[in-house]
């Protein structure tokens, strides 16, 4: 994976040390404990997550995972050197390490590194003579699995430094590719910002704006993110807004040769409405079924993962899994970073199939057919519909 690092644009944890012995231990533990229900409650390991084994029950591995935190705790506590990061648990992404201007300390070194077992991601910052100045773990990569302290394999896909808030300091935008949960074999981007302190070394996190760049898909790339951090860019009412108008005053640009009316049974006559948003270089693409008096039923996002809309090639609304219902097959070039920096484009399709009350995307075809840049839509539902056993010539 291409990783890029771009100039343009926790928590301090020293000293805390595990007394022993007497009452001072006891008075430790008897402190530590509550604090650490709250803290796990706090970071999501709550009755929901806390699934328990056959035979355990939920207080068992309650007292299992926070015994897990605290032990990881007091291992990233005790990095006071860039010496003992690895000694601790914790592998050191080399290829990241990057160099960046702390207010009272110049120029230091940022050292990301993976824990070993839990796959947590851990943020080292070092002066010249490995002193860590700061550290911190409260990073929105570390959350996708909420209740367990095992989180999903991850690679660091962008580290970039920029002022995103204007005060003179730089910032870190940190993007992450991470495993698909539960054994799924996509892969996803987490994005996140780190603001530096004002009064002391350090960084800190809003995590209202890193919810929003990744339930928005604002975390495609480092651009993406300073457009709506700093910039003042959103994509967010792409996924809100709840009238043809709305979208339009926003800045939704229609893609009017593939703009129809279309009946799908009882669902009635709904006018099918592609579009793109700018924000950064990228086109986000989106495709929503109006109601005749202009309001937004359905929202579709059929460009996935990837980057940019690069052409569409074709919306068709035809029955595809022979129920009698019409569906949505949607064929379209997207373009994304390839490993090595360079722009790919490929085309790409995605079948919408009708439902009661609604859309559902399809997962199971591309298992069986991957289109390639030279299909066209008529060859395109002829190889969706053999896969569901059938051939029509209906015209949709």
């Amino acid at each position: 994976m291409k990783i890029r690092i771009d100039k343009n644009g926790g928590s301090g944890l020293k000293g805390w040390k595990n007394q022993k012995g007497g009452a001072c231990q006891k008075y430790i533990k008897k402190l530590l404990i509550p604090a650490m229900v709250v803290l796990c409650a706090f970071m999501g390991f709550g009755q929901s997550a806390l699934a328990s084994e056959p035979g355990q029950t939920k207080d068992d591995k309650g007292a299992e995972v926070l015994a897990q935190y605290q032990e990881y705790r007091e291992r990233l506590e005790a990095v006071e050197q860039r010496s003992q990061i690895e000694r601790n648990g914790f592998q050191v992404v080399e290829s990241q390490i990057f160099p960046i201007e702390i207010a009272g300390y110049g120029e230091v070194s940022l050292i990301p590194a993976f824990e070993e077992e839990y796959h947590r991601l851990a943020l080292f910052f070092a002066t010249e003579d490995g002193q860590i100045i700061y550290k911190t773990d409260q990073l929105e990569t570390n959350n996708r699995v909420l209740g367990q302290m095992k989180q999903p394999d991850c690679d660091i896909a962008a580290v970039s430094f920029r002022d995103l808030n204007l005060d003179g300091r730089m910032d870190i935008i940190l993007i992450t590719a991470c495993a698909g949960i539960n054994g799924s074999d996509g892969e996803y981007k987490v994005g996140d910002v780190l603001f530096q302190s004002k009064k002391q070394a350090g960084f800190y996190r809003d995590y209202r704006i890193a919810d929003k760049i990744n339930r928005y898909g604002m975390n495609k790339s480092a651009e993406v993110i300073t457009a709506f951090v700093r910039d003042g860019f959103s994509t967010e009412f792409l996924y809100t807004a709840a009238t043809l108008k709305e979208l339009l005053a926003k800045g939704l640009q229609i893609i009017p040769e593939q703009c129809n009316y279309r009946t799908f049974g009882k669902l009635g006559k709904l006018q099918v409405v592609p579009g793109t948003y700018r924000i950064s270089n990228y086109d986000v693409f989106m495709i929503y079924l109006v109601s005749e008096q202009g309001d937004v039923l359905f929202r579709l996002q059929p460009m996935g993962d990837y980057d940019n809309l690069y052409a569409l090639k074709g919306i068709n609304c035809r029955d595809i899994d022979g129920d009698g219902l019409k569906d949505i097959v949607v064929l379209a070039r997207y373009s994304y970073e390839g490993e090595d920096g360079q722009l790919v484009v490929e085309s790409d399709y995605s079948v919408y199939y009708q439902r009661t009350g609604g859309f559902s995307l399809d997962t199971e075809i591309k298992d069986a057919y991957r289109c390639s840049d030279e299909v066209t839509m008529e060859e395109l539902v002829e190889e969706t519909r053999k896969y569901w056993g059938w051939s029509g010539k209906d015209t949709g």
